[in-house]
């Protein structure tokens, strides 16, 4: 029997790649023609890089090993319900009422493994169940996570910055805990203050917590700081806390050097005496220093002072002015500080802590301010959820930048002192990552009994987000030996 070839079929799987004519540009006008199609559609096609990430790191299994859960149970689970809300926070929606855009998105519920999600109030009831036993567990949850990507990322910081800041989250509204403050952008309003400490050197949340509308007592920060420990990555062996002159005080300090941490805060309350003879010049300006044991402090503390000269104005009434803000035509920046740097070392390395208000203006934007519950408790998990959804974006940035790194830049940073050369870690603000990483349009399709994720060759954001999760299968498939209280024995940077 003889068979015949098909040349049709031959034919037809020649010049199987793009032609020309699919690269020429849709005509779209008022007369285009629409239908609909049976495919399954997503905006968030990055998202698969978040779910091969948390598969790296073993999220699962470290949620359940230190989340506590708590009274209620619901049926999709405590861990699917927290992922629930992280992937909320993660697209960029910071209320969980903007469930209702993402309740059918297909990515999104295949990860979850339902049709559907959830209606929004049973996301609801299930953070008003939450208390501050969740809030703990979160905190504990981002430090294993944090060990494991440091480790991931030879990242061996072993000096470290911590900065400490506060910012204002004006509530409407009966909220408890809520009061009358500082609030600069709605004065006479009430709102909940927040305190949050960022690691300079990844940017990263380390811990904080959430609090009621008034200035924070000397007690508070001696107990956040004292906080600290516990979330450390093993490598850390020096810590520096800065923080401006909100946060100094007795037990501050005192808790600092309980705690072996090294300080700089901002100073408006004490008052040493500079001698006139120590003066010296650096730059443009003058500096000195003193060592003064304020009213209530158990020691002394070394307290460095930056001179600056004010600009005589011609004005008589302006010459005034100035002697009422400066002594003697001088404006002086004051701060308390362990270090035995020279002054302007010392003031130096305090001025990188401006940095810390990018940070939270970051964090303000992915849902810090958005209040959920009337409930003091659930008001706190929620905002250390939303900083766990802030740090997961972190580290994926860490993750992306160590993978296109060159092996010989790495080499380098090994050998380097962290005073002279700094990991660069990618710091483009997150609106400009999701642009880049989550924001790619995919189709998912089920073909051979598996499902798929197609992405656009057209869109010149999928080579990166191919590449990208081309590294996390094979660093998946690397089996790892996590190491998350034993010190790396491998460095990155030697501080």
């Amino acid at each position: 029997m003889v068979k015949r070839k098909n040349t049709k079929a031959q034919e037809s799987t020649v010049n199987r790649g793009f032609s020309e004519s699919s690269n020429r540009p849709a005509k779209i006008g008022p007369d285009t023609r629409y239908e609909v199609c049976k495919s399954r559609m997503t905006a968030f096609g990055g998202l698969l890089g978040l779910v091969k990430f948390l598969d790296f790191v073993n999220f699962k299994d470290v949620f359940n090993t230190h989340y506590h859960s708590p009274t209620r149970q619901p049926r999709l689970g405590c861990c699917n319900m927290v992922l629930g809300i992280l992937m909320l926070l993660f697209t960029g929606f910071s209320r969980l009422g903007h469930f209702v855009y993402i309740r059918q998105d297909s990515m999104i519920c295949g990860i979850l493994n339902v049709t559907m999600l959830p209606a929004i109030s049973t996301f609801w009831r299930y953070l008003r169940s939450l208390t501050l036993n969740q809030s703990d567990c979160f905190l504990a949850i981002a430090a294993v996570l944090r060990s494991r990507i440091w480790q991931a990322c030879e990242l061996g910081y072993t000096t470290i910055c911590i900065d400490i800041d506060t910012t204002v989250s004006t509530v409407y509204g009966d909220i408890e805990g809520s009061r009358k403050g500082h609030n600069t952008k709605h004065r006479g309003k009430k709102g909940l203050r927040p305190a949050l400490l960022f690691i300079e050197q990844t940017r990263e949340y380390i811990c904080g917590t959430q609090r009621r509308g008034t200035t924070m007592s000397d007690e508070e920060i001696a107990r956040l700081i004292a906080s600290i420990g516990k979330y450390l990555p093993a490598t850390v062996k020096h810590v520096i806390i800065r923080g401006d002159a909100e946060f100094i005080g007795a037990q501050t300090v005192a808790t600092c050097r309980k705690c072996g941490y090294d300080f700089i805060f901002g100073n408006k309350r004490c008052a040493p005496n500079f001698e006139d003879k120590n003066w010296y010049k650096n730059g443009a300006y003058d500096y000195n220093e003193d060592t003064y044991e304020p009213t209530g402090w158990k020691q002394p503390c070394r307290f460095v002072v930056m001179r600056i000269l004010k600009e005589k104005a011609e004005e008589s009434d302006t010459v005034e002015q100035l002697n009422l803000f400066g002594k003697n035509g001088y404006k002086y920046r004051v701060f308390a500080t362990s270090l035995s740097w020279e002054a302007h070392t010392v003031i130096r390395k305090y001025d990188k802590r401006a940095d810390v208000e990018n940070l939270i203006g970051e964090s303000q934007r992915e849902g810090i301010l958005a209040i959920p519950s009337k409930r003091f408790l659930s008001n706190h998990a929620f905002f250390q959820i939303v900083m766990l959804a802030y740090n997961i974006w972190r580290w994926m940035k860490i993750m992306s930048g160590y993978r296109q790194e060159p092996e010989q830049t790495r080499e380098t940073h090994v050998q380097a002192k962290e005073a002279e050369v700094d990991y660069e870690i990618v710091d483009h603000t997150i609106r400009i990552a999701r642009l880049k990483m989550l924001f790619v349009p995919a189709k998912i399709t089920y073909s051979g009994r598996y499902d798929k994720v197609i992405y656009s060759s057209h869109d010149e954001r999928t080579a990166g987000l191919l590449d990208f999760l081309a590294y996390l299968d094979r660093r998946r498939e690397a089996a790892v030996d996590w190491l998350d209280n034993v010190p790396l024995n491998k460095y990155r940077i030697a501080a």
